[in-house]
């Protein structure tokens, strides 16, 4: 084991590199939405766009760097783990296929079922800014991107802020509901330039059930699985169907 006060300042590094400072981004972004002259609901917060549309073959690269890149904390939080003595264990590992497949696809249902709901409640409420999940320009790599791009978002969000983040609260001495609680309101708050709808409540909300699922199994791959299935039907579906979607706007 280390001591606390080392801990401490890992996990406030450890997010400081990764999701905590985009929470930070997050909160401004919102403060900027909120204070703009336009209404919330009539702005647009757009998921993996284009960077050279012009110049595909650099597109591609930019894209390629930005999830390769992205999943380097996610990586430094396992070494991080791993160098801790007896190493805790967080399921990240195919030992369990079946069940890792299995509680995944349910676990993505369970969210993303209701969660299409809230994000048009949410827009009708005018409590959310109006979600584009893919803006690449339409090339042959942009749903390969796209699936590369959901996955590294499941791997960076659910390492970082499931395995490595609660179990180093419980290092802490931190109660099971509090570090679920804590960690799910972070997720929230890096969200939040979303709006307050889909964006905070709906992460929110799905931060608390995988955090019980994790204190459940002390398992991690199932999450990254669900992660991966709601982006990989969100990024995908929307650039291909995004002509007959209307009633999302």
């Amino acid at each position: 084991m280390i001591e606390r006060r080392a801990i401490r300042v890992e996990i406030l590094l450890v997010l400081g590199v990764s999701l905590g400072a985009s929470a930070i981004y997050a909160i401004l972004r919102i403060i900027d939405r909120l204070t703009f002259v336009k209404p919330l609901s009539q702005q647009t917060a757009t998921l993996n766009p284009s960077v050279t549309p012009d110049r595909p073959w650099l597109d591609l690269a930019y894209q390629l760097a930005g999830i390769g890149l992205g999943v380097v904390p996610a990586l430094l939080a396992v070494h991080l783990l791993r160098r801790t003595e007896p190493p805790p264990t967080i399921g990240l590992d195919l030992g369990r296929p079946g069940f890792d497949l299995g509680a995944g696809a349910g676990l993505a249902a369970l969210i993303g079922i209701p969660g299409l709901a809230l994000v048009w409640v949410s827009q009708q409420l005018g409590i959310s800014a109006q979600i584009v999940p893919a803006a690449l320009e339409p090339v042959w790599w942009a749903v390969p991107v796209l699936i590369l791009a959901a996955v590294q978002n499941a791997v960076l969000e659910e390492v970082v802020m499931i395995g490595y983040l609660l179990t180093r609260l419980r290092e802490l001495g931190w109660g099971s509901w509090p570090a679920i609680v804590t960690s799910a309101v972070v997720r929230g708050s890096y969200h939040l330039y979303q709006g307050f709808g889909a964006g905070f409540a709906g992460n929110l909300v799905m931060g608390l059930v995988f955090g019980y699922f994790f204190k459940r199994t002390q398992r991690v791959m199932p999450l990254v699985v669900a992660h991966s299935l709601l982006d990989i039907v969100a990024f995908v579906g929307y650039a291909l169907l995004k002509d007959h979607l209307g009633f999302l706007t």
